[in-house]
């Protein structure tokens, strides 16, 4: 009898030591950890979940994809389960996912809280089937995109013919196209040696990315919208897990990623960029920065109508419903701005 019991009880010990133990989460992201990214959204999210968990559930960051493969690579590596958590752009895979590209049309965004809280609601709503291979956490954007360049400022649309100009997403390039830029598609993290060779003539990027990357010492001049106008341009980010692994997690740790994840974290990392966005602005040379007129905008607006009729267009011959997805993303932007 005593046997039996000596044996239940270690049993016992050894099932509560089974269940208490370390979960490594392998996320792997494209950025330095100098990077608002890594610095202020991915290890403090890391940080909570594993306070959350009781340290049951912890991180391993490889930034600056470490663990290897090419940024275009994340999200196959975490459907796959080569790692179990990435944040990257769905748009470094051009075209395979056309209806959140709704928000990397020109001219879309002012408020990046408000727009990554669209993101995320419109995902949900109307494109969960594009993301059905992984289990997203997040969807966010960044402070909108400008121009930064190596030898003149962009003060109006013929100053862009001719000139190569790094462009991050399919949508973007296109509106480079219009504009009459040639437009050299890339992921971020090749930007500094495409400037630096002269592969590129400038490039489209938030500011809040430019002391990562050094951009500010690559380049001498930046040239933005007026702060009452959209930004040119936004790109979309997913924070992203692998499902098997969230399925293989017990109830009380799926709750832990589920409290840390969805529509307020969406808003919480496009607070974030939103605010690197005017601390990095406020950091630019004297004399550095331009804004690009108003009336020029306007012009740049409509040239770049042909490239959301084109969206609209390509979506519609896919079976959805373009116009409709359009106004229900302005709208959804429109709501969350208003909350």
């Amino acid at each position: 009898m005593l046997t039996r019991v000596l044996a239940a009880l270690v049993l016992l010990a050894l099932t509560a030591g089974a269940g208490a133990e370390e979960i490594i989460l392998k996320l792997q992201h494209p950025l330095p950890t100098s990077s608002t990214a890594h610095r202020q959204f991915i290890q403090p999210w890391c940080d909570k979940l594993a306070a959350d968990s009781k340290q049951r559930l912890k991180c391993q960051i490889y930034p600056a994809m470490q663990l290897g493969g090419s940024t275009p690579q994340l999200y196959d590596q975490v459907k796959d389960g080569v790692i179990d958590l990435m944040w990257s752009l769905p748009g470094y895979t051009p075209g395979r996912f056309p209806l959140v590209e709704v928000f990397e049309l020109p001219f879309m965004m002012r408020d990046t809280e408000a727009a990554s809280k669209a993101v995320w609601e419109y995902v949900q709503r109307y494109a969960a089937t594009e993301f059905a291979d992984v289990k997203p956490l997040a969807f966010h954007v960044h402070g909108g995109g400008l121009f930064h360049m190596v030898k003149k400022p962009i003060t109006r649309q013929s100053d862009l013919r001719r000139l190569k100009i790094r462009a991050p997403t399919r949508q973007t390039t296109k509106l480079l196209a219009v504009l009459g830029a040639t437009p050299v598609g890339m992921p971020v993290p090749q930007v500094p040696e495409a400037l630096a060779k002269g592969v590129v003539d400038g490039t489209l990027l938030p500011y809040e990315v430019v002391p990562a990357l050094k951009i500010d010492e690559l380049t001498r001049y930046h040239s933005e919208p007026d702060a009452s106008q959209p930004t040119i341009h936004t790109s979309v980010f997913l924070f992203a897990m692998n499902k098997a692994k969230y399925d293989s997690l017990p109830a009380d740790l799926k709750q832990v990623i589920d409290a840390n994840s969805g529509i307020e974290l969406s808003g919480q990392i496009g607070r974030i960029f939103g605010a690197a966005e005017e601390i990095n602005r406020k950091r630019m040379p004297a004399g550095s920065v331009n804004v690009i007129p108003n009336a020029e905008i306007e012009r740049w607006k409509n040239l770049g109508q042909p490239v959301i009729d084109g969206w609209v267009k390509e979506v519609t011959a896919q079976g959805a419903d373009g116009k409709g997805l359009l106004a229900a993303a302005r709208a959804l932007i429109a709501k969350h701005a208003r909350n």
